[in-house]
């Protein structure tokens, strides 16, 4: 009998430690208008966001579980926690948060990180910020980068913010849209100014260290006219065995000739059900990248939306997703082309083994009014056995004879011709699959900043002996 092949699961050890948590500070679980009076009393809400939450909290309860993509019988929102009291209010300063908190965030490298090549950092853990700061030379160029709640009192920022939140994703687009919108807690907020290029990235990290919790962190990101910024998104979660969710929300705001980069690992434990709205709108010459690398949780809904709304605008998208036994990550992405000679390409890998699934999920409007428009797709599935299984969904709305639009989709597993050809210029079966599997990677994980591309090499960490059978 042949032996199967043998892929290592993505090594959790960095991330499976937690530390108790006081269950007094855990507000009931469930939702109602009780619960989202007191998450806004918590946070202080000024009088607009509360009436914002009880509007989001009834659509919640009248709108329809989705049904588009894998299955989420497992998850019972009236068991999950939506707010947990933080620990202490906001530092700026590493020494004065709370010791616990700080050896975690510690153990997975945040602190150094920002001493050696980050413009910024923001932490979260569990329901609230623990920890903002950043660099004087961006502070002083007038870059803008605090808590969305500090925002949001702050008279410089709380019109702009109300002009902005939760207008590309309103509550309205699906169920995990308006529960973000009812009980949102903690994120970020980014301004950069006309003409600024912030060259060093900003980065924020988001831990969720609760059993049976939910985080709902919400960022928002304007970039004026000309300007540039790299922003860098982490996520992860110990391993326990009742459900978690992570159901927050990303909105950018692009302005002309403005252009961001858009980075996220996302490793949470495989108890996490991981449903992110993301959405970025792009004005004249602006243009979006996103960088995603997917591979934790145990249900992915993760489709980032790029709406080029002027004229030469672009978006690109990038991502990589790992599906192991017990995952069904259902990802990919969405463009809408609203202004002539705009341009999209996506280009996605996905690996899948032990039984994971993998689904990629596409779709690409142009619209009449985006005549000389430009669109590729490309998506690439790797099974690393017999048992594993990738589908591709892809959709192409096409209004306007005058675009160029293009897709094309790879399904396969790694032939014994492959492995080989290799062997018989020298290497082990082993360093042959090896070989193959990282560089079906390779171009996704080189668009990484260069810590979380060694971070998704470790976790993709393959092991292999034998052959496919």
């Amino acid at each position: 009998m042949k032996q199967k092949t043998q892929v290592g699961d993505i090594d959790r050890s960095l991330y499976d430690f937690r530390y108790e948590e006081d269950e007094a500070d855990f507000l009931e679980g469930g939702l109602t208008p009780e619960i989202v009076r007191e998450i806004s009393r918590e946070k202080n809400d000024p009088a607009w966001m509360l009436q914002f939450r009880l509007k989001a909290l009834e659509i919640f309860q009248r709108k329809p579980m989705t049904e588009w993509g894998a299955s989420v019988e497992g998850l019972d929102i009236d068991r999950i926690v939506t707010y947990i009291r933080p620990k202490s209010r906001m530092n700026t300063d590493w020494d004065n948060v709370p010791k616990d908190v700080r050896e975690t965030f510690e153990r997975l490298g945040i602190p150094q990180a920002e001493r050696e090549s980050l413009a910024g950092v923001g932490a979260q853990y569990d329901s609230e910020l623990v920890y903002h700061n950043v660099r004087k030379e961006a502070e002083d160029a007038g870059v803008v980068y605090t808590d969305l709640e500090s925002a949001m009192h702050d008279e410089r920022y709380a019109e702009m913010i109300r002009s902005h939140f939760m207008k590309l994703v309103p509550p309205t687009d699906h169920k995990f849209a308006a529960l973000h919108g009812a009980v949102w807690s903690g994120g970020s907020f980014v301004y950069v100014p006309e003409g600024v290029r912030l060259e060093i990235p900003l980065q924020s990290y988001f831990r969720l260290n609760a059993r049976g919790a939910g985080q709902f962190e919400h960022t928002l990101i304007i970039l004026e006219r000309n300007s540039y910024l790299h922003f860098i998104e982490g996520c992860s979660a110990p391993k326990y065995y009742e459900a978690g969710l992570h159901a927050g929300c990303v909105e950018l705001y692009v302005g002309e000739g403005a252009h961001l980069r858009y980075s996220t690992v996302e490793n949470w434990s495989k108890n996490m059900y991981n449903l992110n709205t993301k959405r970025a709108l792009v004005q004249k010459n602006g243009r979006i990248e996103w960088v995603s690398g997917s591979f934790g949780s145990h249900v992915s809904y993760l489709y980032p939306m790029s709406i080029l709304n002027g004229e030469k605008a672009s978006a690109e998208f990038t991502g990589i997703t790992f599906a192991g036994e017990g995952q069904d990550l259902d990802t990919g992405a969405k463009i809408v082309h609203n202004a002539p000679d705009t341009y999209s390409c996506i280009n996605t890998k996905s690996i899948s083994k032990s039984g994971g699934k993998s689904t990629f999920r596409s779709a690409v409007t142009v619209n009449e009014n985006a005549a000389g428009s430009k669109s590729t797709v490309s998506c690439e599935s790797l099974m690393l056995d017999s048992i594993s299984r990738s589908d591709t969904v892809p959709v192409i709305d096409v209004k306007t004879d005058k675009c160029d639009v293009g897709h094309e989709a790879k399904i396969g597993r790694i032939s014994d011709e492959a492995i080989f050809y290799l062997t018989s210029r020298g290497l082990s079966e082993e360093d042959a699959r090896a070989m193959i599997v990282r560089g079906f990677a390779e171009n996704v994980s080189k668009e990484l900043p260069l810590e979380y591309a060694v971070e998704m090499n470790n976790l993709i960490g393959l092991e292999m002996q034998g052959s496919i059978g």
